[in-house]
């Protein structure tokens, strides 16, 4: 599916803050991620800006703002701006659904959220793209037709959905606002954003933090496969190493290859309940499917502990709850995840420096992801328009900024080394692992508390880290009851 192969891969009226000079307007309003999340009060409004900056004449597009305002009657002048990933995104609802990951940094600053242009509310640039046109191995005339109709169900130009161009619209909402420096928190490609906002406008950024780092040196592509594969490798290591684990499922690596083979020769049809609906529905569930199952349930430590269950299960013959979560997971993916945004930023930042005689084909291949994945991006960006991209985009940050970078060894996207290539020109920066931790640290043990003290004296070495040792990790699942005691 072509959702599949490109997307696993996202208040100055507030308590005396005094507006700026054609201020943006706010009301009152809820902010949420959904229906499952409860809403969280907020002030909202809109901002106008050209579809391309650097055209007067250029059609207007609306940015979707809200601010959550600090617990403190006197706020500081630097709100905190959580930056969201994908490519596609939405920060007001990463930040619903995350909010109490950032009590602390509340505590004495507002919450600012913008969607980034092209996700959420702001000119939201998606596709409906049929699963059916690229189902099962990877056909490059089926990608081309669905990227031709991704393109022509666009409301916008998708050249002005860069990362170079969105950075201009924060620095817009910060100076409509009348807000001081931004303290910035980006995860995974919010990380990317975050990089190059601070790059540009310098003098608009008081603190950094990255959490998942994409380093400006790293093409996001290339090595999506080979790092899942390792981060997969780690798992099966985990589990040999675990002697509960190891007993119950002693042959790890042999039964997800055996599972493979099996889907590859002959994909199986599963009856389960729609995640959504409830309603149950048969599926088509193969190699694709499998890897897409796999290499998201490696993102967090959560569902890392149920993940040699349901190789095992599957590997007994029953794929249902594999096929299960992987019906979840593609649900809140398409939902998450403004499509034609995300092709935008991939297009544009990443795939025309793409180098194939530089990758490890053997690795790829070797992969349980394969090269299909690349291989549908780079056949998706010949017809996708390039956007702007500014001529440092790829140099790393030089800045004496403080920086905290997070990161998970357990990583199947964005491992602890990238943060490493970040750092190169950080004069005061200061990189935290969380040990079998995946994709995303805020929420994670003593992170948020961390997250709280970094931002209030903006001081990286200061902190005190050791809490991150005490950090819980979930214990692999010997069955459905639940994990090992």
């Amino acid at each position: 599916m072509l959702r599949s192969y490109s997307a696993f891969l996202t208040a100055a009226l507030l308590l005396g803050l005094a507006p700026a000079a054609g201020a943006l307007e706010l009301e009152d309003c809820r902010i949420s991620a959904g229906p499952a999340y409860p809403g969280i009060k907020a002030r909202c409004g809109t901002l106008r800006r050209p579809e391309n900056p650097d055209d007067k004449g250029s059609p207007p597009i609306e940015l979707s703002v809200a601010v959550v305002p600090a617990l403190a009657l006197k706020p500081e002048p630097d709100p905190f701006v959580p930056l969201a990933g994908g490519p596609g995104g939405s920060a007001i609802e990463f930040y619903s659904a995350y909010a109490g990951a950032f009590e602390h940094v509340r505590r004495q600053r507002d919450i600012l959220l913008v969607d980034q242009r092209g996700t959420g509310s702001s000119a939201r640039m998606d596709c409906d793209v049929d699963d059916d046109i690229i189902e099962g191995a990877f056909s490059e005339e089926r990608v081309l037709e669905a990227t031709r109709d991704c393109l022509a169900s666009l409301p916008h130009d998708p050249r002005f959905f860069t990362t170079s161009v969105a950075v201009t619209d924060l620095e817009a909402v910060r100076e409509a606002l009348g807000y001081g420096a931004l303290n910035l928190y980006g995860v995974s490609y919010g990380s990317r954003v975050a990089q190059h906002f601070a790059k540009r406008y310098p003098g608009s950024t008081r603190s950094i933090i990255l959490d998942g780092v994409v380093p400006p040196q790293v093409v996001l592509g290339p090595e999506i496969a080979t790092e899942a594969q390792k981060a997969l490798d780690d798992i099966f290591a985990r589990c040999a190493a675990d002697e509960q684990c190891n007993e119950r499922f002693p042959n790890l690596a042999q039964a997800f290859a055996q599972v493979r083979a099996e889907l590859e020769s002959q994909p199986v049809t599963v009856d389960i309940p729609n995640p959504v609906t409830g309603r149950r529905e048969f599926i088509d569930f193969g190699a694709p499917e499998l890897a897409g199952a796999v290499r998201l349930l490696a993102y967090h430590a959560n569902s890392i502990a149920i993940l040699p269950l349901l190789i095992d299960t599957a590997a007994r013959g029953d794929f249902e709850p594999l096929a299960a979560q992987f019906q979840m997971i593609s649900a809140q993916m398409s939902d998450a995840l403004a499509l034609g945004m995300h092709n935008a930023v991939m297009c544009s930042e990443d795939a025309p420096f793409y180098a194939p005689d530089d990758y490890d084909h053997d690795a790829l291949e070797a992969s349980y992801i394969g090269i299909v994945q690349l291989d549908a991006i780079e056949t998706m960006c010949s017809l996708w328009p390039a956007g702007p991209v500014d001529d440092d985009f790829r140099e790393p940050l030089a800045t004496a900024i403080p920086v905290l970078l997070l990161s998970g060894d357990a990583d199947p996207i964005t491992p602890p080394r990238y943060a490493s290539l970040a750092m190169v020109d950080l004069e005061r920066a200061r990189h935290l692992i969380g040990v079998q931790q995946g994709h995303g640290q805020a929420a994670v043990g003593c992170t948020p508390q961390l997250i709280g003290g970094f931002v209030a004296d903006a001081d990286p070495e200061g902190l005190d880290a050791a809490c991150l040792e005490r950090s819980f990790v979930m214990p692999f699942f010997l069955d459905f009851a639940g994990p090992a005691p």
